[in-house]
């Protein structure tokens, strides 16, 4: 039984490695890269823009697809051709890279923050800045009536 589960996950480990580099998996249909690339006249991405030009781009890139081009292959012709701008996501490199740390670096800091204000307020709820007033002596009375009437 344990040398079935061991080969089992030797297949499993070889079949992950050996995947990704089969021509079967690299190939790129259309779905997988429309919502990549812009539509440069609607300025929406190609999955969504109705016009002649988006119907042009889906045809340039079908052809791209049909003379068996992977996905960056694709997208990097797509850009030489019409500039970074047609691509959905901007480079992550360069200036352009900030708009991927800009939200992770915000995400970050409110993170940090809501810890902060959660310990500060832990620490509030335990009596440590709260100052206790006694009650006024007739306040004390009609609260020891009361708490009498009713049996406590």
């Amino acid at each position: 039984m344990k040398r079935t589960i061991q080969t089992s996950l030797a297949c499993l480990l070889a079949l992950c490695v050996i995947a990704p580099t089969t021509p079967a998996l690299a190939a790129v249909s259309f779905p997988d890269i429309e919502d990549e690339v812009m539509c440069d006249t609607c300025n929406v991405p190609l999955n969504i823009a109705e016009s002649p030009r988006a119907d042009q781009l889906r045809r340039e890139i079908n052809k791209l697809i049909a003379r068996g081009e992977t996905k960056s292959q694709i997208k990097s012709t797509l850009s030489g051709r019409y500039g970074p701008a047609i691509l959905a996501l901007p480079p992550a490199s360069g200036f352009s890279l900030t708009a991927y740390l800009v939200p992770v670096a915000v995400a970050l800091g409110l993170l940090l923050l809501g810890l902060v204000l959660l310990s500060r307020w832990r620490r509030s709820g335990r009596g440590g800045d709260r100052s206790e007033t006694p009650l006024a002596d007739d306040d004390s009375d009609r609260l020891d009536d009361e708490l009498e009437r009713f049996g406590r």
